[in-house]
């Protein structure tokens, strides 16, 4: 499983980041972490406001902070 993070690498991004390896984690899966900071590869992503997490490139979350409840719901 592969999760991206879109974002400027800031303490949203950073949290955003922490969840969806605690929701990972808690459900026993094997993943990994790509985090894209490029403004335009964000654009080009078709996000429009981050923090925003993709898991194996379809997009989970835009916007917000989701909590590792929230991200074990959308993986399970």
């Amino acid at each position: 499983m592969k999760f991206t993070i879109y974002g400027s690498g800031c303490a949203k991004c950073k949290q955003l980041t922490a969840n969806a390896e605690e929701a990972a984690k808690a459900l026993g899966l094997d993943y990994e972490v790509e985090k894209v900071t490029d403004v335009n590869d964000i654009i080009d992503a078709g996000i429009m406001r981050t923090p925003a997490l993709a898991v194996d490139g379809e997009i989970a979350v835009e916007g917000k902070v989701a909590s590792a409840d929230d991200i074990k719901k959308l993986l399970g």
